[in-house]
């Protein structure tokens, strides 16, 4: 399974959808008929009557929803760079948007538009962590009408609750959609094609509510209003053509989002990860059949983990803990999980022969 950036660069609404949309919006709101002549006196104009509300437990879940979108939407923004377009979330009062870092890809200045209307207000970047694919950017001027997100406790999210997605997809702003956690736990790698960061995450939310481009760095929301998770990756299906694989997407928790946030607004740079280090820079290399077939060290981090266990350059890894090592994305998935002061099984080999060691992780 591969996955893809739910980011989007910019085009035009197709004038069809564009009327669709019109006639949906018109039909959802109720509009009234023109005043006709009969008689010679103006009939009084009619206007749709409103959906009658449904009974019992599935009118309590409909409110809910109704509850959830007018708390949360007006938190979420859509971000505007010269190559594309992406979502944020409000995080604080002072004018704080976390986002996606392949969101804001190489900018450094932004239009932010706000779901509570106005036009767009200018942005700048105050810095980004593509290890965790997060960035924050702030506003240069903070709105009166600014309201900042609820982060939930992602360590309490589970399986089958139900969320909503709120963002921006292929550019129609405030679009909310819905599913359920369909897993926690989830590490997923991202591809680094279209200026993707190539990250390595642990411990993402995978959701059945639809993640398209333009959802990246939106609101992964429960139906208590709290943001649960940032969305950012969308499976791809091979077997489509490498088209989005219905119902699987992937969010950012939301305390890895607040971890890493706060590190920013506060010293301009992430200066604790929480994420293993391994203590060595490494290479894929293949075997005869030219496949891949282990990650040779390069070089070792003087005093880092690997080095105290006996590792060198030359070696070769194939395996930590239970975790064959084949590849460098797959030392980093087999690492992802893991945390500072762990202790792995690193399997390597030397001079032809297999070794095992336990080596205590660093931070990266």
């Amino acid at each position: 399974m591969a996955v893809s950036r739910a980011s989007r660069r910019l085009r035009r609404l197709p004038l069809a959808a564009a009327a669709v949309l019109c006639a949906a919006a018109l039909a959802a709101t109720g509009c009234s008929n023109a005043p006709s002549k009969q008689g010679g006196s103006a009939a009084p104009s009619t206007s749709a009557a409103a959906a009658p509300a449904a009974p019992g437990a599935a009118g309590d879940l409909q409110a809910a929803y109704e509850k959830v979108v007018k708390d949360v939407l007006p938190s979420v923004v859509q971000i505007t760079t010269g190559q594309g377009l992406g979502s944020g979330v409000v995080y604080d009062d002072k004018g704080h948007i976390v986002t996606n870092a392949h969101v804001v890809g190489d900018a450094t200045s932004f239009k932010v538009t706000l779901a509570t209307g106005g036009g767009p207000v200018g942005a700048r970047l105050v810095a980004g962590y593509p290890e965790q694919d997060l960035a924050v950017v702030v506003l240069d001027e903070v709105p009166k009408n600014l309201k900042p997100a609820v982060l939930g406790d992602s360590a309490k999210v589970e399986v089958g609750q139900i969320v909503l997605a709120m963002g921006n997809p292929l550019g129609l702003s405030s679009s909310v959609t819905q599913g359920i956690v369909s897993a926690v736990g989830r590490t997923v790698s991202e591809g680094r094609g279209g200026g993707g960061t190539g990250a390595t995450i642990a411990n993402m939310v995978q959701t059945s509510a639809a993640i398209n481009p333009g959802n990246s760095g939106g609101a992964l929301v429960n139906l208590a209003g709290q943001v649960i998770g940032i969305p950012t990756l969308a499976a791809t299906d091979p077997e489509l053509g490498n088209g989005a694989a219905p119902g699987i997407g992937f969010a950012i928790p939301a305390a890895t989002v607040r971890t890493i946030a706060d590190q920013i607004i506060k010293s301009g740079r992430v200066t604790e990860s929480g994420r293993a280090a391994l203590g060595v820079t490494g290479r894929t290399i293949v075997g005869p059949d030219y496949r891949p077939a282990g990650v040779a060290v390069v070089s070792v981090t003087q005093g880092g983990g690997a080095e105290k266990a006996g590792l060198r350059a030359g070696d070769v890894i194939t395996q930590v803990n239970s975790s064959p090592i084949t590849t460098m994305q797959s030392l980093l998935e087999a690492l992802a999980p893991l945390k500072p002061g762990d202790t792995a099984q690193v399997t390597y080999e030397r001079d032809g022969a297999s070794r095992t060691v336990p080596v205590t992780l660093g931070q990266l």
